[in-house]
């Protein structure tokens, strides 16, 4: 059994319910919307964001679900397949997870409008069962996810990105829906400000982490999901870069920042930029760091009894740094 199976495991029968749950939500009076619809369901992801709704909602609460957590996760779900759709436009990308994009398939103007459209129904599965506590916790992270790019944009124009910045990118990026998530399987079962706080920082560290660990993707030879150097040639600022930025002499960093910003189409040139950072202690540098948030995300629920549900969330966390793609 794979380690997604694994995990999956205690939810399987959440999970399926969801499926259906999920795509019905997605219903329109509108032919072509629902075709698309119908094309983004069957090609889904590991759907690792409903996991953590559910994980997290049987963890605290010894087992329970109800109906405001199947709206939470299909809410979560809802507003990540509209930034992913919207994503694809803004990178000019063709292909998502091996098939092709929303855009490649029905152009810029369709895929906009869809990703508008899930938006608009997730709001409004919340708003029509009067869900706005988890409203609050989904809107407050569709905020910090548009602030966390727009701020990564602003400072990678002038590649002068402090770790503390970098951080704050990730944390709004990336790590707030994985927190939202958590939040939300959390604060559908039970009403204790202080645990749903507890378990929304658990899922904000393992989004750091796990930020942290794409990052060092883009200095590994293995086939994973993006070529080597991609975000070299993106001039994105990570983790390892930033580190040895920060660390060698200021003759290195003129020819790091020339390398980034003038010659990042060339192979030659990024391939003695990761040797570079690779030998500078950068990756080492990030890999501890992304364990260090690794494990303050495990302090956080080893007060919880054990259960599977704690089981599953231990392995996902372990899994997030240990994945090889």
């Amino acid at each position: 059994m794979n380690v997604t199976s694994q995990i999956k495991q205690p939810i399987n029968i959440e999970m399926e319910l969801f499926e259906k749950k999920f795509h019905e939500s997605m219903s329109s009076q509108v032919a072509l919307l629902n075709r698309i619809t119908y094309y983004i369901v069957n090609r889904k992801g590991k759907q690792m964001r409903p996991m953590f709704v559910f994980l997290c909602a049987k963890m605290v609460s010894s087992g329970i679900v109800n109906e405001r957590t199947y709206r939470g996760a299909s809410v979560i779900e809802l507003i990540h397949t509209a930034t992913l759709v919207h994503d694809d436009v803004v990178d000019d990308s063709n292909r998502r997870r091996g098939f092709f994009s929303i855009n490649a398939l029905w152009k810029n103007k369709i895929a906009v409008l869809v990703g508008d459209y899930l938006l608009s129904k997730g709001l409004l599965l919340s708003i029509d069962n009067g869900d706005f506590d988890l409203l609050q916790i989904i809107s407050v992270a569709v905020r910090e996810m548009s602030e966390g790019e727009l701020l990564q944009i602003e400072k990678a124009r002038r590649l002068d990105i402090t770790e503390e910045v970098y951080y704050e990118i990730i944390r709004k990026k990336t790590a707030t829906l994985i927190a939202a998530c958590c939040a939300l399987g959390a604060k559908s079962v039970v009403d204790d400000a202080i645990q749903v706080e507890n378990i929304r920082k658990f899922g904000e560290l393992i989004g750091m982490a796990f930020q942290i660990k794409d990052d060092l993707f883009d200095y590994s030879d293995d086939a994973i999901g993006k070529p080597t150097g991609i975000d070299i040639k993106e001039q994105k600022m990570t983790l390892p870069l930033i580190h040895v930025l920060n660390t060698c002499t200021s003759k290195e960093k003129s020819w790091l920042i020339n390398s980034i910003k003038n010659h990042n189409k060339d192979k030659k040139r990024v391939k003695e930029v990761i040797a570079f950072v690779k030998d500078n202690n950068g990756l080492a540098y990030a890999e501890n760091k992304m364990i260090a948030f690794q494990q303050e995300a495990l302090s956080l629920i080893e007060n919880y009894p054990d259960s599977d549900y704690k089981k599953s969330l231990i392995l996902m966390v372990n899994y997030v740094i240990e994945r090889k793609k």
